[in-house]
Formats: C-alpha cells, structure tokens, sequence
C-alpha cells in the first residue's frame, strides 16, 4: 500500500498540476525510479491528454517525473503556447524539465486552428523557445502542409 501511495503521489505531481495515468496493467521500481504503464494507457494533465499502449515515466530523487517515454500507437492532444496540437507517432518522448516534445517514427503534428500540419520520422518541439525540427528516415521526405491567404489585386 505505500508503494502505491508513492507512486500515485509522484505520478501526481507535474508542474503543480494533477496527472491522471488509467491503464491495464501498473508497474513501479523504487530502486530505480521507474514506473510503467501497460495496456491502454490514458494520460491527462489539464487539456492535454497522450493515449498509447505503454508509458514509462523515469523520476528523479524528489520524485519528480525527468522523462515521459510513450510506445505504441501514440496519440496526442495538446495545449502549447495557446495552440491547439494533434499529434501521433509511434513513440514520443517528453521532457518536463526542458519542456521538449519528440514523436517518433511516422510522427504527425497538426495545428488545428491554422490547419497546419507535419509528417516526417522524427518531429521535435521545443515549448519554451518554440523551435520546431522534423527529420526524414530518407525513404520519405519530411512534408509540411500550410494555407496561404492570396491578396486580392486591386
């Protein structure tokens, strides 16, 4: 019962912010500061909200979550700078402490209000700079799809 009171108060933990991990299966290592969520795994933290097969969340010694790793049919809905983000990959990192995104293998991100939107192998954000980078495997080009409002000539 301590155990699950730790993990459950470190997984609760994020920025003064509620996390709620539903899952399958839950797995904790005390020892090496690791936690793991099998099985339709749902993560929320106020709007944003990551569903994935398996997430593994790594803790520093105060217990505050250093990395979210999410496998598995990843997919994301997210709130960053006022935007509004759908994203999915087949893996996705996150750093809270660097407050950095990285989807991986057939990453997409769509910004809903613009209609913009990225496919490559590796998309990388970065929320506190806002710096974007997407990469190509080399069998497929990186592809960035956007609107272009045209002047009307007078």
């Amino acid at each position: 019962m301590k155990l699950l009171i730790t993990m459950l108060s470190m997984v609760a933990v994020l920025n003064a912010e509620i996390v709620e991990v539903v899952a399958d299966k839950f797995f904790a290592d005390e020892v090496k500061q690791v936690t793991e969520f099998t099985g339709h795994v749902i993560v929320t933290k106020s709007k944003d909200k990551l569903v994935a097969n398996k997430v593994t969340i790594n803790f520093d010694n105060k217990k505050q979550p250093l990395k979210y790793i999410a496998t598995g049919d990843v997919k994301i809905d997210l709130l960053m700078e006022e935007k509004e983000y759908f994203g999915s990959a087949e893996t996705m990192i996150y750093d809270p402490i660097k407050n950095q995104y990285t989807l991986i293998k057939n990453a997409f991100l769509h910004e809903k209000i613009t209609n913009k939107k990225v496919y490559g192998d590796r998309i990388w954000v970065d929320q506190t700079t806002g710096r974007y980078e997407v990469d190509s495997d080399g069998d497929k080009p990186v592809k960035f799809i956007f609107k272009v409002e045209e002047k009307q000539k007078k």
